[in-house]
């Protein structure tokens, strides 16, 4: 039997979150350049994620964040996986990558972190696209593209760029795990995450000889970690728990446009045909995404977790003794099996297959 339901869309809620999070790292993207004048590169990614994971973790211990839902034990592996490819191997990939490649390369390659989570996403994980989606994303990927373009003298020998394009594929991989614990506390997953890629990051640049800067630049730097990659993280873990892995990298890739503006008025850097390019790649490819309607019958295979939810068309259950039941509330739940059709997107409870 099939059941028609006139759903709420949910895209707003999840674009505006994972905008959110774009938003807040693209703007720590120019404070951090200005920190980085008395600070060794490495030092201050130290710094800005150990920043993200304190500060979270003020947030998660004050139990500020007390109605999402905490870490499970099958929660562990894939976090495990995920701290391991975005927070261990990734930044170490990248600091080879940079001693043998030239900013302008660098700049580039980076914006393959996008593609690789949409590619893993789409063809790995089996995550819903199809030809918008596809294109939204290339011209989003496009407009990062050209608005770190500086020519063609810049690029170098193959091993350094290599090297990037690996910590970009790690990001990738680090994002599609990420979206498995989407559902839980996405401010505890953060904490884990920033605190260990910083702890990793102080170790390298210590082990290279770094030396702390003044007391301020370490309190700035861990300040603009907090609100640029702690925050923007754990909005970022959200927005996976509502549109999916490929559209929530797809809107973060905003980032560098977004620091880009700030950095017009921040740092007097000027307008050229590269950013006004950029611009309109970005915007049509936002656009692309946000006009997506994508509604057909589909099936809910039982599912049991638990998260921050109210009582939806999805969230039809019982409560068992000792439940709050007022909403939004946190709780294990047990999905039915149920057949029905309405607008959606590849969010936790979306993850069916497509025939073709």
């Amino acid at each position: 039997m099939t059941e028609h339901d006139n759903h709420r869309n949910p895209l707003p809620v999840g674009v505006g979150i994972a905008l959110l999070a774009a938003i807040l790292f693209g703007v720590s993207t120019p404070f951090a350049k200005l920190l980085l004048g008395n600070t060794p590169p490495v030092l201050l990614a130290g710094l800005l994620y150990l920043g993200s994971g304190l500060g979270l973790s003020v947030l998660y211990f004050t139990r500020r964040t007390a109605e999402e839902a905490p870490l499970s034990r099958a929660d562990l592996p894939w976090l495990a996986g995920a701290i391991l490819f975005g927070g261990i191997v990734a930044p170490v990939l990248l600091m080879l990558g940079l001693k043998n490649t030239p900013g302008s390369s660098a700049s580039l390659l980076l914006n393959l972190e996008g593609v690789c989570t949409s590619l893993l996403a789409w063809f790995v994980f089996k995550e819903n696209f199809d030809r918008r989606i596809a294109l939204g994303m290339a011209l989003i990927v496009g407009g990062g593209l050209v608005l770190s373009w500086q020519g063609l003298g810049g690029f170098s020998l193959p091993l350094g760029s290599l090297a990037i394009a690996g910590a970009c594929l790690c990001w990738g991989i680090d994002n599609n795990l990420t979206q498995k614990v989407s559902a839980s506390n996405p401010y505890q997953v953060a904490a884990i995450k920033g605190a260990v890629a910083g702890a990793v990051n102080l170790t390298i640049a210590l082990a290279l000889g770094a030396k702390f800067p003044a007391m301020s630049q370490i309190g700035g730097a861990m300040l603009v970690g907090f609100l640029g990659y702690g925050l923007s993280l754990a909005f970022f873990v959200l927005a996976l728990r509502h549109v999916g892995t490929a559209r929530t990298g797809a809107y973060f890739s905003l980032a560098p446009f977004v620091g880009a503006i700030v950095s017009l008025v921040l740092l007097h850097d000027p307008i050229g045909p590269q950013f006004l390019v950029a611009a309109a790649l970005m915007a049509a490819g936002v656009w692309l995404h946000l006009s997506e309607k994508h509604s057909h019958d589909h099936r809910h295979e039982r599912l049991v977790h638990s998260h921050r939810h109210t009582h939806d068309a999805h969230h039809q259950h019982t409560h068992p003794p000792g439940v709050d039941p007022t909403e939004p509330h946190t709780h294990e739940h047990v999905h039915e099996p149920m057949t029905h059709s309405h607008p959606h997107f590849p969010d936790i409870h979306h993850r069916h297959n497509h025939s073709t």
